[in-house]
């Protein structure tokens, strides 16, 4: 089999699927439109991160296609119901970054309080500026969490330890971490803040969630930060109430529109502002961060293939297979109709196998069967499951 890697994806993963027996192609930028169609000729595995978009005419063109590994945590740039269709199973590193991207949120939050960005550039230009004003410590101040998923409650959790009050706001039911509030608008997180943190995920409904309204309703000399996803954020608003003087300092690790590739130009309205800072989507971009994903994803990939599992898959019905009782194993995805899993049973009853071991999930219209048997199936018996009406696919593996 056939792996693609692109974006610079940690040598760990191209490391694990070489030790798997794979062979490995690497690219350090994205591909998009027909040069990406192009290279997924006879590819089973690939790996992304942000800025590789796979739609549905990038599947219809991966024929070899098996999986995706988003080497990151978003999986927005993939169209998962296409992916699914075709049978095609999307795994990504939901928890790997989480303490990367929690510390440039804290960093930036003690920079833009200490106003750092505007005095290390006047050093650099020369002039010696001693002065403490607009220069704050962050102790006591009131930080508000707008998603409290996995980075949320792990920054609510550090930054109280540095003495911040902590307040959020989710739409799901979260339960507070420490002493961390929960309020019930976020207009109300947005008028108690001194500072105001993204950490919502891709959605679609989520696409302009921050614009010209959410930043007046921020508190007078607040601080934004947003290292979530950048289709959430009006830029140019964000602007406007920066250089008006509403809103102090900003920090931006998403955009919009970003380059595809090291040493792109970068276009945003926010260059130039004073106590702005602006980076290029590295909020876990740490060695320690990006070799955990490299192994996380291909780890889930390699099981994927190999044996049929797919925990954690954010596209597939969800199994993760027992340790195996028996001599072959069957992975049998299909649409989710009453009685599939019965009229699998009678056929392997028909042909005289033993069922040593057997899972099933469902998600949305999809069902996935793992089934473990004492003697490997005839070719008659798969045949015939593979002619079946809900089939999108089936796999087999000697145990």
């Amino acid at each position: 089999m056939k792996v693609l890697l692109l974006e610079n994806i940690h040598p760990t993963a191209a490391e694990a699927f070489r030790d798997a027996g794979f062979d490995v192609e690497t690219r350090a930028g994205s591909l998009s439109g027909d040069e990406l169609a192009d290279a997924l000729s006879g590819v089973s595995l690939l790996g992304i991160r942000s800025n590789t978009k796979i739609t549905a005419d990038v599947l219809e063109a991966g024929k070899d296609l098996l999986a995706v590994g988003c080497f990151c945590i978003g999986t927005n740039q993939v169209d998962l119901d296409a992916a699914v269709d075709r049978g095609i199973g999307v795994f990504n590193a939901p928890f790997s970054n989480t303490r990367s991207v929690v510390e440039l949120v804290l960093g930036e939050i003690i920079s833009l309080a200490r106003r750092l960005p505007d005095k290390t550039q006047r050093m650099h230009e020369g002039v010696w500026d001693k002065s403490a004003q607009g220069s704050h410590e962050i102790r006591g101040r009131t930080l508000g969490i707008v998603g409290y998923g996995n980075i949320g409650t792990q920054l609510s959790n550090v930054a109280e330890a540095v003495g911040l009050r902590v307040i959020f706001y989710d739409t799901a039911d979260r339960l507070a971490h420490g002493n961390a509030r929960r309020v019930p608008t976020l207009d109300d997180l947005l008028a108690r803040s001194d500072f105001v943190s993204l950490h919502v995920d891709g959605r679609p409904g989520n696409a302009g969630l921050f614009g010209a309204e959410q930043f007046a309703t921020m508190k007078p000399g607040s601080v934004f930060i947003n290292a979530s996803r950048g289709m959430v954020v009006d830029d140019v608003s964000l602007r406007e109430n920066i250089l008006s003087g509403h809103i102090s300092g900003a920090a931006i690790d998403v955009f919009p529109v970003e380059p595809k590739a090291q040493g792109d130009v970068f276009e945003s309205p926010l260059r130039g502002l004073d106590n702005v800072i602006l980076t290029p989507h590295v909020g876990g971009s740490t060695q320690e961060a990006q070799e955990e994903i490299g192994y996380f994803v291909s780890k889930k990939l390699l099981g994927f293939v190999s044996g049929g599992g797919t925990a954690l898959s954010v596209n597939l019905p969800e199994v993760a297979p027992s340790r195996p009782g028996g001599a072959f194993r069957t992975g049998y995805l299909h649409t989710s109709e009453p009685g599939v899993l019965a009229g699998i049973n009678r056929l392997l009853a028909d042909a005289g196998v033993n069922v040593v071991g057997q899972s099933l999930s469902t998600r949305g219209e999809h069902g996935y069967v793992l089934t473990d048997t004492d003697a490997p199936l005839s070719e008659e018996t798969l045949s015939e499951l593979r002619r079946a009406p809900q089939t999108v696919w089936l796999r087999s593996w000697s145990l």
